[in-house]
């Protein structure tokens, strides 16, 4: 009887911990501590999750006073704890190094990143549906902060990954709660071409959402410059689909029609005795299918290049220091 008792208590009141990439972040950790701290303060004191609830702050290899600050915080503050990665594995891998640190022996996790645009007391609504789901999205329910290309451009990634198959939660990022069990799913996936956007609809369970507004930036500077958008959504389409490969096959098809078509038209021409100097149509032709053939070229080798990186089975991340244990 006691351990069935036990075992309710700790149905009611599950371990969390909040998973916080960061690179250097040194501008707004200040603020960042404060806000987290409160928020988990709060839940533990309403009993919505227990006593040895945690912050995890994973150092994504920065070049500031990032870990520094974790690393004091951690000595005045036990809900505050750190994993210093060894160098920069980039946001996905610290994701990953996060969970798989938190996942030993928390109930819930939520990744949320540093900067805090993403409204960190939606966490208490998403501790709150988590009681019924495994998998809770962080969902914007507006884009107005953006600017108008930024708002463009993610509609249309949203479109062509839908387009090629691949399963999203529109406007949402790398906010979310995961369970235990849901955490333990996504970390099975080996790959080393990380996508978490599209990997974590991939593990199912039940899941729920919880809208919010995104904030400005507080501090610091974007880690997500337009150069690394591009290639993070790039990388999202050729690590779930080879619909591209298809489509190379398909414009292949194409050009050979046309230019079957082209010369059954320049045949025809000359029986007519219609002879035009084709200098330019022929030097365009050169140029424009000279260029097809290098898109396709870096396309191919684009998912050779991943092959590569997988068969190396090189580790996601290393940690070089750990004050979460």
């Amino acid at each position: 009887m006691a351990e069935q008792v036990l075992e309710l208590s700790e149905k009611r009141t599950p371990k969390l911990v909040i998973v916080v990439p960061c690179y250097n972040e040194e501008p707004v950790l200040s603020k960042t501590f404060q806000v987290l701290e409160t928020i988990l303060n709060d839940l533990m004191v309403n009993r919505m999750v227990n006593d040895t609830s945690r912050l995890l702050f994973v150092d994504d290899g920065s070049k500031d006073a990032t870990w520094p600050m974790i690393d004091a915080e951690h000595h005045q503050q036990p809900l505050v704890t750190g994993v210093k990665l060894s160098r920069n594995f980039g946001h996905q891998g610290a994701l990953l190094a996060g969970l798989t640190t938190a996942s030993q022996d928390a109930d819930l996790m939520v990744t949320i990143d540093a900067d805090l645009q993403d409204d960190p007391h939606a966490i208490i609504e998403m501790v709150s549906k988590s009681e019924n789901a495994d998998i809770v999205y962080g969902v914007r329910s507006s884009r107005t902060t953006d600017t108008w290309f930024k708002r463009w451009s993610a509609g249309q990634f949203y479109q062509v990954m839908h387009a090629l198959g691949v399963e999203m939660i529109p406007n949402s990022a790398d906010f979310r709660l995961m369970s235990k069990r849901a955490v333990q799913a996504l970390l099975s996936m080996p790959e080393r071409n990380v996508f978490l956007r599209g990997m974590v609809p991939l593990v199912g369970f039940p899941s729920a959402e919880v809208e919010y507004a995104r904030q400005p930036r507080q501090a610091g500077t974007s880690k997500y410059p337009l150069r690394k958008m591009l290639s993070f959504a790039f990388d999202g389409i050729t690590s779930f689909s080879t619909v591209p490969i298809r489509l190379i096959m398909n414009l292949g098809i194409m050009i050979v029609i046309i230019g079957i078509g082209l010369l059954v038209y320049s045949l025809i021409q000359q029986m007519m005795g219609h002879v035009v100097a084709g200098w330019s149509s022929l030097m365009i032709s050169i140029w424009v299918i000279g260029g097809i053939q290098l898109i396709c070229l870096s396309t191919i080798g684009e998912y050779i290049g991943k092959i590569f990186s997988e068969v190396k089975r090189r580790p996601r991340f290393i940690i070089e220091t750990d004050t979460y244990h």
